[in-house]
């Protein structure tokens, strides 16, 4: 499409004119400087139009950073639906229990939720917002700065596995009323608090830092456009399957008496993500070096 578009609307475009003294027999110099100027401008055209071929688009930094930036997609944006179904899924009766003749056994095979109201996760929608925008101004300034953005990102990926892993023990926690009323009491909101604090910690960091390294493994600039529209294309396809798989696990887990299934499956998603991240560097944005090139570097130094 972008060639069409080129042959078809851009060639009907009129020509810029540009205007230069011409050379006079009083200074015979200025033939000289015209020539030279006219060449040294078709060189710099030639080098602007160089463009990096998409097979050497994908170094392995690149195939690094973007399969990272997908899995990390995949589990931050499945989180929210996937917290706000469990704080209002219906909590464990053992006089009444779901589904029908199942026994809590810890520490895995546990179900039900917290009968959460629309009032009550709001609220609890509104402990993730403030907590978010007190890490973003307070915290993450100052340590991204200190751990730089590689560092600081790989360091987040291993907090979500655990708030992964422990959001369903939430279930768990002494409430002061009984089921099947909605859970209530400071255990349950500190818990809460808890896992909302893990992964908001672990969320303010990893994403710019995402957003960073993603602009820095391109490999050439030419096709930084390119590359981060890969990043986009990945990162929508992972939020797209993310919630639909999670979805499904965690109906089958509540039909098995195990609310933790769709949980624990994305905490193996973020442990995965964690050691993909692991490798993850940290790039210049001109790791390729084109025809022409390796000379403007050379004159560079040299100056």
């Amino acid at each position: 499409m972008g060639l069409w578009l080129s042959r078809n609307l851009c060639s009907r475009r009129r020509p810029t004119h540009s205007y230069s003294s011409l050379p006079s027999d009083d200074n015979p110099d200025d033939s000289i400087s015209l020539q030279r100027s006219s060449t040294e401008a078709s060189t710099g055209m030639y080098r602007l139009r160089q463009r990096l071929p998409l097979r050497r688009i994908f170094t392995r930094n690149v195939i690094l950073t973007l399969s990272a930036h997908g899995l990390l997609a995949s589990h931050v944006g499945t989180f929210s639906s996937l917290w706000f179904i469990l704080l209002s899924t219906s909590r464990f009766d053992a006089a009444n229990p779901s589904p029908p003749g199942h026994t809590q056994h810890l520490p895995f095979r546990f179900t039900g939720g917290l009968s959460m109201p629309p009032a009550r996760i709001g609220v609890a929608l509104a402990i993730l917002g403030t907590i978010g925008i007190s890490l973003q101004l307070a915290l993450y300034p100052s340590l991204s700065a200190r751990l730089g953005t590689a560092r600081s990102f790989r360091l987040a990926l291993l907090l979500f596995p655990v708030s992964y892993f422990v959001a369903p023990y939430v279930v768990l926690l002494p409430a002061a009323s009984r089921p099947p009323a909605p859970a209530d009491g400071p255990w349950v909101w500190i818990g809460i608090t808890a896992v909302l604090a893990l992964q908001v910690l672990a969320r303010t960091f990893a994403l710019p830092a995402a957003g960073i390294l993603v602009n820095n493994c391109c490999p050439h600039p030419s096709v930084l456009g390119t590359i981060h529209g890969l990043g986009q294309s990945v990162s929508s396809g992972t939020r797209t399957l993310g919630p639909a798989i999670s979805g499904w696990m965690y109906g089958k887990g509540l039909t098995m008496g195990v609310v933790g299934l769709a949980w624990w499956g994305m905490a193996i998603d973020a442990i995965v993500g964690a050691a993909v991240g692991a490798f993850v560097k940290e790039g210049s944005g001109h790791e390729i070096l084109l025809e022409g090139e390796e000379e403007e570097v050379d004159d560079g130094e040299m100056r």
